[in-house]
């Protein structure tokens, strides 16, 4: 073959882009027959052509469905952060159970609980709350109207029938039982006769307390008249005084651990109560062992002396009260390592004993929910006072003598009027246990120790709380004012430490760190010049401005 021959091109397949459908239909339509139709239904039908038939599927509606549920769910959120839920854990177990929620959800805390109340009134309405309270009104009205209905009924039939009252019907007479009414159901603070002695003791202490009281006020008048600078410069050295403590004195005060210690009146003594059942009592600044109190078969939980003691009284007279966790409450002298007398009528665990500041009346709290006021010179109990849910833990009585502050396991605490009786303040705000309280010396503070880690300011004026403190790492087991003008307060807790904290201004001046157990107890001399805290470690240690 020669050059000049041309070379044969070879044909190339035809390439069709796009959808074959319009060319397969004028195929079909040029072939036609019955016999094609047929094969091509076949085909369509096993699924081996596709051939549309113009259905489309509406994507725009399930879109738009789903853009407004996520609109929903961050205007829910918007909501929910605008809606305010109280702090107080107690209010919100009461706002979940009046919408029908469960107040607590297995492993739930506090700020779980708020978070799942928040969500819920950003679903129902923050007005479902308020409906709900409009409702427990109406309710409370139309049961008020129940009860005087029944009662107006059942003096009507008294007046009917005398005999049920037994006023003329003789002893063998049978009175018929009266017609079923009402139950009467009374839904308020009720009080019930008390002894005489009892009378007689308020208005003992309402005499005692109101020249302490006037006295008090003076003293505040007189100190407002010395001039800002001059005070101001005391506060500024008393702090300076309060940053240079340290460790004077540690000694091992028992075999098993201390929980309590206190001051003697003269700044002289200071006694221990342990969980072995011994009280001790220490001479200060050397604390050397002065006298083994023995007469407790279990865990001391706390021992007090007398206001007067070591002052005005005599050693044999009663000097002291301690108290432990079998219910037994003892009288002791300074002279006697033995009890002067044992006081008897609790069942349950005595936590704490408390004198009242003239010396006549001892209070004690007991874990069957109540405290009681006992009379030292009538020599019986006078009161008998419940009001909270669980045991009470620790009380402290005003400096005037007029009002007691107790403090329970309920994480409430309650003031009382002892020349009264009623309860003038509630505390509420404590998610845990109050195992400390006391009174400030300027007759109108307050401060309470919990579970919850904290320290609360209370202000009785205001009758609320005034300042939270966020204390320490543990419980605070207790607090105390400095007892001659409460310019500062002391805080002891389970992390080891016992802290010193301005007054006011509540800020941190000292940390007392140095026991290798938990901080049970404890005191500031009444002369302001020792510190003592008591251990889990079995030690007491005294601390002193260098």
């Amino acid at each position: 073959m020669s050059d000049e021959e041309e070379t044969p091109v070879a044909k190339k397949a035809r390439i069709f882009y796009g959808s074959l459908e319009e060319k397969e239909r004028e195929r079909l339509g040029r072939e036609g027959g019955a016999a094609a139709s047929d094969a091509v239904k076949a085909g369509i039908e096993a699924g081996h052509i596709n051939i549309s038939s113009g259905e489309s599927m509406e994507l725009e509606e399930r879109v738009s469905e789903r853009q407004a549920e996520v609109l929903a769910e961050f205007e829910r959120r918007k909501r929910a952060r605008q809606i305010t839920v109280s702090t107080d854990d107690a209010e919100v177990k009461a706002c979940l159970r009046a919408l029908g929620e469960p107040i607590t959800i297995f492993g739930e805390g506090p700020a779980e609980r708020r978070e799942r109340l928040r969500n819920i009134l950003s679903v129902v309405g923050p007005d479902a709350l308020k409906k709900s309270k409009k409702e427990d009104e109406k309710a409370k009205r139309s049961q008020e109207e129940v009860g005087v209905c029944a009662a107006l009924l059942l003096l009507t039939a008294i007046d009917d029938h005398p005999r049920w009252i037994g006023a003329h019907a003789p002893h063998s007479a049978v009175m018929p039982p009266p017609p079923p009414l009402f139950v009467l159901q009374y839904q308020q603070t009720w009080y019930h006769e008390g002894p005489t002695t009892l009378k007689e003791a308020r208005l003992w202490l309402a005499r005692y307390s109101l020249p302490r009281a006037t006295l008090r006020l003076d003293d505040a008048r007189a100190l407002k008249e010395v001039p800002e600078s001059t005070r101001t410069v005391r506060q500024q050295e008393l702090h300076k005084t309060l940053r240079n403590l340290n460790n004077f004195c540690s000694q091992i005060g028992d075999d098993r651990p201390i929980s309590y210690c206190q001051f003697s009146p003269n700044s002289k003594l200071l006694v221990t109560a342990s969980w072995s059942g011994l009280c001790k009592l220490w001479a200060v600044p050397d604390c050397s062992l002065v006298r083994t109190l023995r007469g407790h078969n279990t865990n001391v939980g706390a021992i007090s002396f007398h206001p007067q003691a070591t002052i005005s009284l005599d050693e044999s007279d009663v000097n002291m009260a301690s108290c432990a966790a079998d219910g037994s409450v003892k009288l002791w002298s300074l002279d006697s390592d033995e009890p002067v007398a044992d006081i008897e009528g609790h069942s349950m665990r005595v936590s704490r004993v408390a004198w009242h500041p003239s010396g006549r009346f001892l209070g004690t709290t007991c874990y069957d929910h109540s405290w009681r006021l006992w009379d030292l010179e009538a020599q019986e109990e006078i009161l008998h006072q419940e009001g909270h849910s669980k045991g009470v833990h620790d009380l402290h009585f005003h400096p005037d003598g007029s009002l007691a502050a107790t403090g329970g396991l309920d994480a409430f605490g309650r003031v009382w009027d002892l020349r009264t009786g009623r309860c003038i303040m509630f505390l509420e705000g404590h998610l845990k246990e109050i195992y400390g309280i006391n009174f400030s010396p300027n007759g109108f503070h307050m401060a309470t120790g919990s579970g919850d880690n904290t320290c609360k300011v209370w202000d009785l004026r205001q009758r609320k709380c005034i300042y939270t403190i966020p204390a320490h790492q543990n419980l605070i087991s207790s607090v105390k004012f400095q007892p001659t003008d409460g310019h500062y307060l002391l805080t002891g807790a389970y992390d080891n430490t016992a802290k010193v904290w301005t007054h006011p201004g509540w800020s941190p001046l000292k940390t007392l760190a140095g026991h290798e157990g938990k901080v049970m107890g404890l005191d500031v001399s009444a002369d302001g010049q020792l510190i003592a805290t008591c251990s889990y470690d079995r030690t007491f240690k005294l601390w002193m401005s260098e």
